[in-house]
């Protein structure tokens, strides 16, 4: 595997993000839309609402990113991170890099005091669902997510 840096997401980087974030919506059947893809990873930086970690080449080349959002467990009573959003550029699959940003959100998580990661990902994405098993996730079998919209179109 090339040499892969994991940083956290600064202003200079909105552009690099923006593009995966752009196919990650892609990915999950939502149109391309650079400029709203743009706006919401600016606005999350600006605005210091979720950490996001960046994997470069080191040529500078982004290959993936994860966004974690600070939220809070009550029956714990402790913060946690949502890890919402991991991407890893198709060209750039097959060398670990989504690996490595699981590792990279679990010290942050730690770093951060948090004392979980939780995430959702599509039923269907079986790669997905290996690697995370394979990292010591563990798939939630008591609870059911559900999600109701508030507005339209959401």
């Amino acid at each position: 595997m090339h040499s892969i840096k994991i940083s956290v997401a600064t202003k200079a980087d909105v552009a690099a993000i923006a593009q995966l974030f752009d196919a990650y919506r892609q990915f999950y059947q939502y149109p391309s839309d650079f400029a709203l893809a743009s706006g919401y990873i600016a606005e999350r930086i600006e605005k210091a609402e979720s950490v996001i970690l960046l994997a470069q080449d080191v040529s500078g080349q982004a290959l993936g990113f994860c966004q974690l959002y600070p939220t809070f467990c009550s029956l714990e009573a402790k913060p946690i991170y949502a890890l919402y959003d991991l991407y890893v550029a198709p060209a750039a699959r097959g060398a670990g890099i989504g690996n490595l940003l699981l590792l990279a959100a679990e010290q942050s998580a730690r770093e951060q005091g948090m004392c979980r990661l939780d995430l959702t990902t599509a039923k269907t994405n079986l790669p997905a669902q290996a690697a995370y098993e394979a990292l010591g996730w563990v798939r939630d079998e008591l609870y059911f997510a559900y999600s109701k919209a508030v507005t339209a179109p959401c």
